[in-house]
């Protein structure tokens, strides 16, 4: 009798349990994603404005005119794959927090850039958390390499959302995450 009452117990708090993984890894499928936005976003605005590269074509065409157009640096196709080759990288200065509301995880980053104080109270610091945002951030990267190259190569407001939540469904709670400001 035991043992039936076991295996019903063990049958009732699967599902639970399988809900409680597949939201963890939502939630760090979701964070990786915003956090890759947020890095990728801080790099372009580091680069000079001003600075323009060419594009296209270099072949003359047959009227005598190339094919060549000219871009911002910053958004140009080649620095964007650049960015997106160390954009993992950063995820070693994201910690995790939990709302204690809703359980639901979000990833923050612990360092500042430009040197001011954080409140990091209840952002928890751990290595298989950074490894585990790394793994995701390396898989939307690849993935979604089209879709990161053609949001970042316009100006596009709400990106985190646009991309996370309605082109790749990663964040099928963003409409609850509070946005960041810059």
């Amino acid at each position: 009798m035991e043992k039936h009452l076991y295996i019903i117990v063990l049958c009732a708090l699967l599902p639970l349990h399988i809900m409680l993984v597949q939201g963890a890894r939502q939630d760090i499928k979701c964070g990786a994603c915003r956090a890759l936005v947020d890095e990728m976003e801080w790099a372009i605005s580091q680069i000079d404005s001003k600075k323009i590269i060419q594009t296209g074509s270099f072949r003359i065409n047959p009227d005598g005119s190339q094919s060549v157009r000219e871009v911002p640096f910053a958004r140009s196709e080649g620095h964007l794959l650049e960015l997106m080759e160390e954009v993992c990288e950063k995820m070693k200065d994201y910690g995790e927090r939990v709302d204690p509301t809703t359980n639901r995880k979000t990833y923050m980053r612990h360092t500042s850039r430009d040197g001011t104080a954080m409140d990091l109270s209840d952002v928890a610091f751990d290595s298989r958390v950074n490894s585990s945002l790394k793994f995701a951030c390396e898989t939307i990267v690849e993935q979604h390499e089209d879709e990161i190259i053609e949001f970042f190569a316009h100006e596009t407001d709400n990106v985190k959302d646009k991309l996370c939540s309605k082109r790749t469904d990663l964040c099928d709670h963003a409409l609850k995450i509070p946005h960041d400001e810059l």
